[in-house]
């Protein structure tokens, strides 16, 4: 997975940088189709900014999220995000399992008559 990190009037230190790779590389047990990440730090008078967007196949996720640490807001945009992540999967599953004309998968009784209605 490609990670691009963005600073906007913050300094991103090398701690900082390896926590969130680490952080976003464990988002793959989610969707191993992520393609990318980019990560935009933005320091606005006392709160740091943390915005994580994650390309998939056809799908973009984005979650921003304020802390006074840039490490916090990044933890809490990625705990978003795999939130984000694990109601994508479940339908992604659940658009593929369905199968048939019947949506409960329960098919319907039987008629007494099989001519139909006279």
């Amino acid at each position: 997975m490609k990670i691009s990190i963005t600073a906007r009037h913050i300094e991103v230190t090398s701690g900082l940088r390896q926590f969130t790779e680490q952080r976003l590389e464990k988002l793959h047990k989610f969707a191993p189709d992520i393609h990318g990440a980019h990560v935009v730090l933005r320091q606005e008078k006392a709160a740091c900014q943390a915005e994580v967007t994650v390309r998939l196949n056809g799908v973009e996720l984005v979650s921003t999220q304020d802390h006074a640490e840039p490490g916090a807001a990044v933890e809490r945009a990625v705990d978003r995000l795999e939130e984000q992540l694990r109601r994508h999967k479940e339908k992604r599953l659940t658009k593929t399992q369905r199968g048939g004309k019947y949506t409960n998968g329960v098919a319907p009784a039987p008629d007494d008559e099989p001519g139909g209605e006279e």
